[in-house]
């Protein structure tokens, strides 16, 4: 044995929960942050929409749009194997989230339950896609943990419906709008939003709160508000919002402000003559935002 080949080490498997002990409070929000690393194996680019969302009775672990066409994407998470209950909601959140993707984690999956993605699969047309994913985490020696996602079931010719599909169609027409109001914005200030983004909302996290503004696209007009970090509930996050609504409040010259510290412009979003004055009201306002997160007490 050289030195060389005396150096190698093997790949192990480590138990899931040395990575994340708990599903809800480790797993999800770990996901939720590094959606490309899921995205890679699905063949789509994935951008967060929300987590632990409401639907019904239940919560959405993780919902995500598609950056090639903006379809929603719901990710139901098991640190476990998969059960009923699980598949169940799957079904209850395609319905409640009119979502076109499912992503259903586990840490193994039942015949029966592969058996019933696979039928769904072939028994439902484009653009739905169901998937079955089983979640590993490995190491080589003492190296860090690394997680792994296998894709157990799939669409039939899903590869090449994703390649025709950005092909034919590249953005939805929602998609397009968003990308050129906000490549508007960064013509104006390059600091705002990076070239080429399509999504609806903008982040900007102020490190010395460890909360994030948030700058959005909607149909009738622009707005703002604060968030925690990624993955962090709207729970989680507003005690640490509560001590800035005041200072902002006074800041902002108005005489209310809801619990997220949101604030918006009614305007026409459609009109693109008005989109230099749109711009001008994000910028000012994260500014102000910005200046209240970083003077003030918490």
């Amino acid at each position: 044995m050289n030195a060389r080949e005396a150096a190698l080490g093997f790949l192990e498997t480590a138990e899931l929960r040395d990575a994340w002990e708990h599903e809800a409070r480790d797993f999800t929000p770990w996901l939720a942050e590094n959606l490309d690393h899921l995205g890679r194996e699905l063949g789509v680019e994935l951008e967060k929409e929300a987590t632990e969302m409401h639907v019904g009775p239940y919560r959405a672990d993780v919902v995500a749009r598609t950056r090639m066409d903006d379809s929603r994407v719901v990710i139901e998470n098991q640190l476990e194997e998969s059960n009923m209950q699980h598949l169940g909601q799957v079904l209850a959140y395609l319905a409640g989230l009119e979502a076109k993707i499912v992503v259903w984690i586990a840490s193994g999956f039942d015949d029966a339950h592969l058996s019933a993605v696979r039928w769904l699969n072939d028994h439902t047309v484009t653009p739905y896609a169901f998937f079955a994913v089983r979640v590993r985490v490995v190491r080589i020696g003492d190296s860090p943990l690394a997680p792994v996602f296998e894709i157990l079931e799939r669409p039939s010719n899903w590869d090449r419906s994703v390649r025709e599909t950005a092909a034919r169609e590249g953005l939805s027409e929602l998609g397009q709008f968003r990308r050129d109001f906000w490549a508007h914005v960064a013509k104006r200030y390059p600091s705002e939003v990076r070239p080429g983004y399509a999504g609806s909302n903008v982040y900007h996290l102020v490190e010395e709160a460890g909360l994030r503004i948030s700058l959005y696209l909607a149909g009738h007009g622009v707005g703002m508000f604060l968030c925690g970090k990624h993955g962090e509930s709207s729970d989680a996050a507003s005690s640490r919002i509560d001590p800035y609504l005041e200072p902002l409040k006074t800041a902002l010259e108005v005489e209310q402000i809801n619990n997220s510290g949101h604030s918006f412009l009614r305007t026409k979003t459609s009109d693109r003559a008005n989109w230099d004055s749109m711009a001008d009201w994000l910028h000012d306002r994260r500014l102000t935002y910005k200046r209240v997160l970083c003077e003030t007490e918490a």
